[in-house]
């Protein structure tokens, strides 16, 4: 089954995908869509096309757990992601640190931040999806 893994951001949100046999996650692609409501029809129409049946969006919690305003613009997305599509399993989950860790990989193979900072989002949604496929 395909998988998609999202990193929602204001103005960009990293795609990834998995493999049929959910073993390995890969970057896809970064949209770039402010309104939450053109996003999830993107988002949608990647999905279909890629044809997944499930997308794990990365819930951007708190460092104590609490959900701040990040997460509740995820929860927004979520919603409508469910309303534009029916069939498809949308689920949370804790992204706390990807974009970090993400960060700490370019810089840890000598990308400079020029460099790796057009690709950063599609990474975090790698980790997002890698983390969950881990799970799995």
């Amino acid at each position: 089954m395909i998988i998609l893994g999202i990193d929602f951001g204001e103005t960009r949100t990293g795609v990834a995908i998995c493999d049929e046999n959910q073993i390995l996650a890969s970057p896809l692609c970064t949209i770039q869509e402010k309104d939450k409501d053109k996003l999830a029809e993107k988002i949608i129409e990647l999905s279909n096309l890629k044809n997944a049946k499930k997308i794990v969006l990365g819930y951007p919690k708190n460092m104590n757990g609490s959900i701040g305003e990040s997460a509740k613009n995820v929860e927004y997305l979520q919603k409508k992601l469910q309303e534009f599509s029916k069939n498809l399993e949308i689920i949370l989950w804790d992204e706390r640190l990807t974009t970090v860790c993400a960060q700490k990989n370019f810089i840890n193979s000598g990308k400079k931040s020029i460099k790796y900072k057009k690709y950063i989002d599609e990474a975090s949604a790698c980790l997002i999806l890698q983390n969950y496929l881990d799970y799995l």
